[in-house]
């Protein structure tokens, strides 16, 4: 089963669309389950559900064998500390889904170090879906080090200026 969420913050009625477009022509039969958040898109080829309580989404996600979602940073550091594989489409400021691309950047990085699948046109979903199959998500590594030198020396060039 593939997992779909978007979030609850804003609508993605563009994701739901594309993917109940892609169900309906029958090329994919693997089962879907979404929630589709507060849009006014309702997809009528895969079963879905508006919101979720915690409980319930832990459920499904836990159940799926791969995801579909937003380029949420909960969503994708959720997955990879499961391993499971995620395919990310990131929210746009141009379609008014998010107020700046930071979800654009967000996927550019997790993809380049091979943590997640990432399609950014709804045009990839398709072919992007059919490789959630074999994608196998790069481990994440602990950086704790790395990131207490940087913010240390943050603080050391702040407390210089002052």
């Amino acid at each position: 089963m593939i997992f779909v969420t978007v979030g609850t913050s804003f609508p993605f009625d563009r994701l739901i669309r594309a993917l109940d477009e892609i169900v309906e022509q029958g090329i994919f039969t693997e089962e879907i389950f979404a929630q589709v958040g507060k849009g006014g898109y309702r997809p009528s080829h895969f079963n879905w559900v508006e919101t979720l309580t915690k409980q319930e989404f832990d459920a499904y996600f836990n159940k799926a064998e791969s995801l579909i979602a937003h380029a949420g940073m909960g969503t994708i550091t959720m997955a990879l500390q499961q391993h499971k594989p995620i395919l990310v489409i990131p929210r746009l400021k141009q379609f008014k889904e998010l107020v700046n691309d930071h979800q654009l950047a967000t996927a550019k990085q997790f993809e380049r170090s091979g943590h997640v699948l990432a399609a950014y046109h709804v045009d990839e979903l398709l072919l992007k879906i059919q490789s959630l199959k074999t994608f196998h998500p790069a481990p994440r590594k602990n950086q704790a080090e790395q990131v207490s030198k940087y913010i240390g020396n943050f603080l050391q060039i702040f407390s210089n200026e002052k």
